[in-house]
């Protein structure tokens, strides 16, 4: 890849990407159209749909009914029926925790989950984020529930221009309500944000969101600013251990502030349509897996479109990294 030096060695993830939050630029990424589990990185256009609805003070009174349909084995932040939470106390639950039963409530405040679901759908097509299905808001594994780690950083990069999504995700302890004047301190796991696990914290770090599932294994987006550059970075599936998608897209960050001036962008993230962004148009063609992308292909003939930067149409990535679209399939189970 023309200008690509300096990579990191040692990734294992099954997709990732590393781009300029400001000019949208993307300077490296592989495989960054496979769609694949993205479990609870999807929060993050759960907020990018919701988060403007409800002011940060309202509050709201929690019944049974608002965490019914929660999935078996998800991930919660304590929301119990009968206790009074504001909406701020609720999208900390979201962000800190991964909270499913925080996410239910807001989805019922909101007119309830298939209608969250489907403005959440609609909201990825604004996007653009043409790789992503919704099946449910929280990220629980759902047969055909999708995305892409050029979505996610569509969502990523979306989410940060809202000072409330910003504060959010940055936020490192939170106390919970826990019934009568009682509170519970909450922490957040994204582990680049408060060095849990044995890591360290990533300097200028932000957030932005994490996720796993048993079978989408770990997912990550990440943002950090240095030197007044703000850089996003999403990695996916890595093969590793619990640290490693943390410790991949630390890399990758620091590759982008290190080499990511000097390197020559392989693509651009898409505008919103509703912000005056050029509608992408998907062309369908049967295509095999992208080099060095092992299981990325599908049943169905895949539909591809290249990434388009600033000098046209791309697709010219060495050693079988690639920056193209493509739809497939999926499924799977959900923990956070």
């Amino acid at each position: 890849m023309s200008g690509a030096t300096g990579l990191p060695g040692k990734l294992t993830a099954s997709a990732w990407i590393v781009a300029d939050c400001e000019s949208g630029e993307v300077l490296a990424s592989f495989a960054a159209h496979r769609r694949l589990p993205p479990a609870s990185t999807l929060k993050m256009l759960f907020a990018d749909t919701v988060l403007k609805k409800f002011q940060r003070g309202q509050r709201y009174k929690v019944t049974d009914a608002d965490l019914a349909d929660i999935p078996a084995g998800s991930s919660l932040v304590g929301v119990k029926p009968g206790i009074t939470y504001t909406v701020e106390q609720l999208w900390q639950g979201v962000f800190l925790r991964s909270g499913n039963d925080a996410v239910h409530v807001l989805a019922h405040m909101n007119g309830g989950v298939a209608k969250t679901v489907a403005e959440m759908q609609a909201k990825a097509e604004d996007l653009q984020a043409l790789d992503t299905h919704v099946v449910s808001p929280d990220g629980f594994d759902h047969k055909g529930q999708l995305s892409s780690a050029y979505d996610l950083t569509l969502f990523a990069r979306h989410g940060l221009k809202n000072p409330d999504f910003r504060e959010y995700c940055h936020t490192r302890i939170a106390n919970f309500p826990a019934g009568g004047r009682k509170t519970f301190q909450i922490q957040n796991t994204d582990r680049l944000l408060t060095g849990a696990w044995g890591l360290k914290t990533y300097d200028g770090l932000i957030g932005v969101k994490n996720g796993y599932t048993s079978n989408a294994g770990n997912t990550f987006t990440g943002a950090a600013t240095r030197g007044g550059r703000t850089l996003l970075a999403t990695v996916m599936h890595p093969k590793a251990g619990s640290n490693a998608v943390y410790e991949e897209t630390a890399a990758l960050l620091d590759w982008g502030f290190t080499h990511g001036g000097s390197a020559e962008p392989v693509g651009t993230l898409v505008e919103p349509i509703s912000e005056g962004g050029a509608r992408v148009t998907p062309t369908r063609k049967t295509a095999q897996a992208a080099a060095g992308a092992p299981g990325a292909g599908s049943d169905d003939p895949s539909a591809w479109r290249l990434l388009e930067g600033a000098g046209g149409t791309i697709a010219l990535l060495a050693g079988g990294v690639w920056a193209l679209r493509r739809r497939g399939k999926g499924g799977g189970r959900h923990a956070n």
